[in-house]
């Protein structure tokens, strides 16, 4: 009989049959050998090869089954339940809890909607290596047997947001409500920029222009260095200084969608419960979990000196309790933080941190596991300037006031960080889902349904509107759409209020004189502005198709409302405008990176694969939609019907690719030189990327017309549709 493989067999094990990772033996991918070649992987995260529930799985149909008040109680009495192989401080794992869910939501940012807990992505490397989350890899474990006993109807990350939530309400706080609903990824989502560090806690100066100047940390990064969640506890690049940190504080979660009260909040919050782990030298400390060994079972940091005590545990190496009694919430955080004089002092992991001056004995925290022995209690940098900065001094001074009022906007600025990036109240779930709209879920009312719309598209094609203007529109208004945090799309007609209306890449002047003729028309026919522009975009797509010979119906789902002022949070609807458009053939500026990069990017973000890029961009190129009307990259004399020209054109061996210096890059004649068109670089990557051309040439082909205009109805359907959760 055959044995195993031990680790003695692959040590003595000559040379490996297989490959490790990459296209030749050195384990290179291509884009380590080929640097410019563009990387398609963002495209293809989360590939349906990867998910192992399969195509017919449907999370909200789980969901439906779930008892909710089973679940709540079983995560409840699992903060104070005796889990011998990891120790809990205080005999409750709330503040490890509070933790996990707040570094899996903490990662949101608002520039590109990337990050947060919708996804269960803690779960995968790097996040779940990052040092900022040490030991959380004990928390979910934790979790384990609850999330194996109810299965499918829970996914990973709802119950991570539901344990930290839980915990808050075991230890005294009235939280604001919570919704089911987000749906596992089952991969780790790699091509997400986190910086481009090559060292945990590099000095932060790497991602600022200015490290002095928070605000010129590189977009759209939101954390001061690569694997913290926000700042470095210690200081700007770990040199204490309250008042600096207190300005990266502001900028961090600024860039977090939260403002200077809601981060006070916040930070109280979440401090006056649990505590931090420096209790000795992080060095003896074994290998994160994606570096660990297999024995470690995707256990990380482990511990040779923790011998089940909760008071030896590292982390931050930062040690000690914020607050006399760290397992309640209360304002004990704010009495400690202004009733006594703070000094710089060390942990026993060498760590700065702040310790008080003078502090009554029965005022410290007693020991994590001894409540027999009492610590001093300790305070980060970023706690002293919620004392030191002048604005969140006032803002704590007023929660220290009023402690109800404390409660109340913290319970909301968690239910804020722990659900900014669901999207729309339509993609919640379950019966603790609060009642109020709130402006950050970016409300929007429900449109009529039951208006005549074979007789607003007549109107809308008699209107004398010329149909690339007509695509145009739905475009721009469908294009803001990110499936990262589900904001943007067609949905509310949010083009026609401030600030999208006056985006450069919107076209202003075009854009109201579009929408002065479709109001009126929405108005007489009792349709919402929204789905009389997405109608007015398929009416522009069904003429094109006609003048290409194919009799078509662009599938149309009405029921889209229309926003309001009112409803509009316009500074953080500032950062969906669009800084390129590749399927628009358009650049607002240039920049370090390529036009085409930046086209994979936004694609990826409105959730299009590679080929329905491939099929839009040929489409919106014939039907003359370039932004400002410019010619390049419209590569047919047959402007404004639906043809396969672009792709017949840009892959005829008759013609030639030439760069001009400072222009457009030109396609000529190669017999004559005649220059036949202009075209953009993201034109041309269709002829030269050999992934992109073997979609193009799939559209080149003599027998595929009718395929390429089916193909496109799909994809343009889909775009329009994508913010639509109330449909299936």
């Amino acid at each position: 009989m055959e044995r195993a493989m031990d680790g003695n067999d692959m040590k003595n094990a000559g040379k490996c049959p297989v490959m490790h990772g990459g296209m030749t033996h050195s384990g290179e991918t291509v884009t380590d050998w080929w640097p410019s070649s563009l990387n398609f992987d963002i495209l293809h995260q989360h590939d349906a090869k990867s998910n192992p529930m399969g195509p017919d799985f449907d999370y909200r149909e789980e969901l439906k089954k779930l008892d909710v008040e089973a679940l709540r109680k079983d995560v409840a009495d699992l903060m104070t339940d005796s889990q011998e192989w990891w120790p809990a401080d205080w005999g409750h794992y709330g503040g490890l809890m509070i933790r996990m869910a707040w570094h899996s939501a903490g990662s949101y940012r608002l520039a590109d909607g990337r990050g947060g807990g919708g996804a269960g992505n803690l779960r995968f490397a790097p996040l779940n290596s990052w040092p900022d989350n040490g030991n959380l890899d004990k928390a979910r474990r934790l979790l384990w047997p609850i999330k194996k006993k109810y299965g499918n109807k829970v996914s990973w990350a709802d119950l991570i947001i539901l344990a930290g939530t839980m915990a808050y309400e075991t230890m005294g706080l009235k939280t604001f409500g919570f919704a089911f609903g987000r749906e596992d990824i089952w991969a780790p989502e790699k091509d997400t920029y986190w910086g481009a560090e090559r060292e945990w806690l590099a000095p932060s100066d790497e991602r600022y222009e200015d490290v002095g100047k928070p605000d010129t940390m590189q977009n759209p990064l939101a954390a001061v260095q690569m694997g913290l969640i926000y700042v470095n506890p210690e200081g700007v690049n770990g040199n204490p200084d309250p008042l600096k940190t207190g300005e990266q504080i502001r900028e961090t979660f600024a860039r977090m969608a939260m403002n200077d009260e809601e981060t006070a909040a916040l930070t109280v919050g979440g401090h006056t419960v649990g505590k931090c782990h420096g209790a000795g030298d992080a060095a003896t400390l074994g290998a994160e979990p994606e570096g660990a060994d297999v024995e470690s079972q995707g256990f990380g940091w482990l511990n040779p000196n923790l011998g089940g005590s909760a008071n030896k545990a590292i982390t931050s190496g930062i040690e000690g309790a914020w607050t006399t009694e760290p397992t309640k919430f209360d304002d004990g955080y704010l009495k400690m933080l202004f009733n006594h004089e703070w000094q710089l002092a060390k942990s026993p992991a060498g760590a700065n941190q702040w310790e008080p001056v003078e502090i009554a004995e029965e005022d410290k925290p007693v020991d994590a596991t001894d409540p027999s022995i009492r610590h001093n209690p300790i305070m980060t940098d970023a706690d002293m300037a919620m004392k030191m900065d002048p604005t969140y001094r006032a803002i704590c001074e007023k929660f220290m006031a009023d402690p109800e009022y404390l409660r109340d906007t913290f319970a909301r600025a968690w239910f804020k960080l722990t659900h900014r990036d669901m999207g729309p109240k339509a993609r919640y779930v379950g019966p603790d889902v609060p009642a109020e709209d709130l402006i950050w879920q970016d409300p929007i009312p429900a449109g009529p349904t039951n208006y005549d719309i074979g007789a607003v598209k007549r109107e809308i094609a008699n209107s004398g509107l010329p149909l690339a203007e007509l695509v145009a529109t739905a475009w721009d208004s469908a294009r803001t759409y990110r499936g990262s945090d589900m904001r943007g799309g067609a949905n509310g007609a949010r083009i026609r209020l401030a600030p999208q209306k006056d985006w450069v890449g919107n076209e202003p002047e075009r854009l109201s004189r579009v929408l002065s003729v479709l109001e009126p028309i929405a108005s007489k026919y009792g349709a919402s502005l929204a789905d009389t522009i997405v109608l007015a975009g398929n009416v522009g797509v069904e003429q094109a198709a006609k003048a290409a010979g194919h009799d078509i119906s662009v599938p149309f789902a009405p029921g889209r409302g229309d926003a309001t002022d009112e409803m509009t949070d316009h500074d953080s609807f500032d950062v969906l405008e669009p800084l390129a458009d590749g399927y628009r053939n358009w650049l607002k500026a240039d920049y370090v990176v390529s036009p085409e990069e930046m086209l994979l990017d936004r694609s990826q973000l409105m959730g299009i694969t590679a080929p329905e890029m491939t099929v839009l961009i040929g489409g919106m190129r014939v039907m003359g939609t370039n932004h400002g009307g410019t010619k390049h990259g419209v590569l047919t004399h047959r402007e404004g019907a639906l043809t396969t020209d672009f792709f017949v054109n840009l892959t005829d061996m008759g013609n030639k690719w030439v760069p001009v210096e400072g222009k457009p890059y030109e396609i000529r004649n190669r017999k004559t030189d005649e220059v036949l068109w202009t075209a953009s670089r993201v034109d041309l990557v269709f002829g030269s990327n050999s992934i992109l051309r073997s979609y193009a040439e799939v559209y080149a082909q003599d027998d595929n017309d009718e395929k390429f205009v089916k193909d496109f109805v799909a994809a343009w359907v889909k775009v329009m549709n994508a913010d639509r959760f109330d449909i299936a």
